[in-house]
């Protein structure tokens, strides 16, 4: 074919009659006359012009089996969502719901209120704020209570998070100054002693969720810190990163720092929590008042189906825990990983192999959880990307590992099926 054969845009638009036809048939002539001056047959542009429509309607945000053995896989997702808050949902979702409607009294309320109660039950805080992401939820405190004014925090706390984000530049965008103390091994209390000033507005700690430093260390304890905050009548704000409800090794919890006597505590949904993403404040009655009446709160604020999916996740916390899927794959023994490992190999003629997975998205960067993995060829690791749905595993020593540690067992049905379509 000679570029002067090729059909106009709108001539082959025509010839599959469809609202894309017009995007569709601009790409598949771009990448014919691409295809011709190389010296290439373009082939069936007709053909390759539905294909483009397939590829145009096909959704880009798409299931995943994890087979990393990275419970919490930020680039997957994070915590994947019990059934039950699944169920919430739906259930919210599909219609209108009282979102910000008082249905006893008939009159305006609030988002908040949805989740404040089993907030407060399973942290033992006064009051509790809901947003959309941790970040946001450590700015939205440091805007309130420290705008235009000194927070102090521990150079060993000036962490970055994923895609280079970190705890500087998100105390900058509050509107405060950042001033630290101490040095990146060893802070202690008096340093944030020294440090209180009349331009002092907050004490801010950071859990170094992604990392420790080992050997010569120290660092304050949230009590020791709480002290200093009593003394200058300033509020402590403890920022736990993951933030865990039940009892972790390693892992601080909200109730833990607040009973040490900090004042507000801020930490993640979607990490160990095994929520939705959403950053939950929790802590003294009047500072989260302050928070929720910021203006930056509206701004930053959960939408419905996060807070449908949050209350059903925190309701599991009260009656059900192992019913939420990270903390599931946490616990689970070792053992029982080892028989779905066994079943999986057996079915698609895989071997079984040793390996240790990880908590991943920041939490217990030290933890190291046995398990074990199908090994299956290398070569299946991209077509099994690329099927429906996406099976993602790790690549090692020329071998693609299926880590049956973040597969259920409700799933093994479709991987099994995801590596014969591999296979071809």
């Amino acid at each position: 074919m000679r570029l002067r054969d090729l059909p106009s845009v709108d001539e082959l638009a025509r010839r599959v009659d469809d609202p894309l036809g017009v995007e569709a048939a601009r790409v598949v002539l771009t990448r014919a006359r691409a295809e011709i001056d190389r010296g290439a047959d373009p082939g069936d542009l007709e053909a390759r012009t539905r294909a483009e429509l397939d590829a145009l309607r096909a959704p880009r945000l798409r299931r995943v089996l994890n087979a990393t053995g990275i419970l919490v896989h930020t680039n997957l997702g994070r915590a994947p969502l019990a059934e039950p808050a699944l169920a919430r949902v739906q259930n919210v979702g599909r219609g209108y719901s009282n979102l910000e409607y008082d249905l006893a009294e008939g009159r305006r309320g609030s988002r908040q209120d949805h989740v404040g109660a089993l907030l407060r039950r399973l942290t033992g805080a006064q009051a509790a704020l809901v947003v959309n992401n941790n970040a946001a939820a450590v700015m939205l405190a440091l805007a309130a209570l420290a705008e235009g004014r000194e927070v102090v925090v521990s150079r060993g706390e000036l962490i970055e998070i994923g895609d280079g984000f970190r705890i500087p530049d998100v105390l900058a965008r509050s509107g405060a100054r950042l001033r630290e103390v101490g040095t990146t091994n060893r802070t202690r209390a008096a340093d944030y002693e020294r440090a209180v000033g009349p331009e002092t507005g907050a004490l801010l700690r950071v859990h170094q969720s992604n990392f420790r430093v080992v050997g010569f260390t120290e660092q304050p304890t949230v009590t020791e810190l709480a002290a200093v905050a009593r003394r200058h009548e300033l509020p402590l704000v403890d920022d736990l990163g993951s933030g865990v409800l039940v009892a972790l090794e390693g892992e601080p919890s909200a109730r833990d720092s607040l009973a040490a006597g900090a004042d507000l505590v801020c930490f993640s949904g979607d990490k160990l929590l095994g929520g939705p993403q959403a950053g939950v404040i929790v802590g003294r009655a009047d500072l989260v008042e302050r928070l929720r009446r910021h203006p930056l709160q509206r701004a930053l604020r959960a939408d419905k189906l996060t807070i449908a999916a949050l209350e059903g996740t925190l309701t599991l916390y009260l009656d059900a825990p192992e019913q939420v899927p990270v903390l599931r794959m946490l616990r689970e023994p070792a053992e029982a990983v080892r028989g779905r490992a066994e079943r999986l190999a057996a079915l698609v003629g895989g071997a079984v192999e040793v390996t240790v997975a990880r908590v991943g998205g920041g939490a217990l960067p030290l933890a190291e959880l046995q398990s074990f993995a199908c090994a299956v060829e290398e070569e299946l690791a991209t077509p099994l990307r690329l099927g429906e749905p996406a099976v993602v595993g790790i690549v090692r020593d020329g071998r693609l590992l299926l880590d049956c540690r973040t597969i259920a067992d409700a799933e093994l049905d479709e991987v099994v099926a995801a590596v014969a379509a591999a296979r071809g």
